[in-house]
């Protein structure tokens, strides 16, 4: 990678590395990081372009899609290995894991990158996206499958909370066509299901890509 591209100062690239570990899960933003990089956005750009080449992270596009300019259009980062993102943040063991302040944004990079995983798996190429207006409400993944538009919300917490479903609220109450049934996925043990949403552990399933779409197969919305 460093001679791909032509890397004369290391630790400006490590650096780098290690700040983009520190935006995982949010909206990319290359001023911010040429600044804080001490580099040109234009080196961030190159040096983000051969780290996705080389499947070192992997972007999230938003999805606009009819609804006009009220929403964000800058894709989100991911690693598509989160131990390294976890080890470039300086976390070592279970419990920094769990005390991190970044322990949701880690979370939901794990839950996404075995989504996108298992679809692979199958022969699939995702089709996925995140959603977020310029008032905040936000949803953290959107998976197109067979014409439908399904939102995910992804919290790291054991404990259901209604607040989990707010963004979801917003997003439906936008009137699109064709949303499938809207899913919860946190860390706690119980399944169930609350005002047509599906919650449930990501983990505690066989297969969460196909888990994910038997919503749109049974063409619950």
């Amino acid at each position: 990678m460093r001679a791909l591209i032509q890397l004369r100062d290391l630790s400006q690239f490590q650096k780098f590395l290690t700040l983009l570990a520190g935006r995982v899960g949010q909206v990319v933003n290359l001023a911010s990081l040429s600044n804080d990089v001490g580099v040109s956005s234009t080196t961030i750009r190159n040096w983000l372009s051969v780290l996705k080449a080389s499947f070192v992270v992997f972007e999230l596009p938003p999805f606009f899609e009819n609804i006009g300019k009220r929403v964000i259009k800058s894709p989100k980062i991911y690693f598509s290995d989160v131990g390294l993102a976890a080890f470039l943040l300086g976390i070592h063991t279970e419990e920094q894991a769990t005390r991190d302040p970044l322990r949701g944004n880690l979370y939901e990079n794990l839950v996404i990158s075995d989504i996108i995983k298992g679809a692979l798996n199958k022969g699939i190429r995702p089709e996925i996206y995140f959603f977020r207006d310029s008032h905040g409400a936000e949803v953290d993944l959107l998976i197109r499958e067979k014409g439908e538009l399904m939102p995910v919300e992804i919290k790291s917490a054991q404990t259901f909370s209604a607040d989990f479903l707010k963004g979801l609220e917003k997003f439906r109450a936008l009137g699109l066509d064709r949303v499938a049934a809207a899913t919860v996925l946190y860390g706690g043990e119980q399944r169930f299901q609350i005002q047509g949403v599906h919650i449930y552990n990501p983990f505690f399933v066989e297969d969460i890509w196909e888990t994910l779409t038997s919503t749109v197969e049974k063409g619950e919305s």
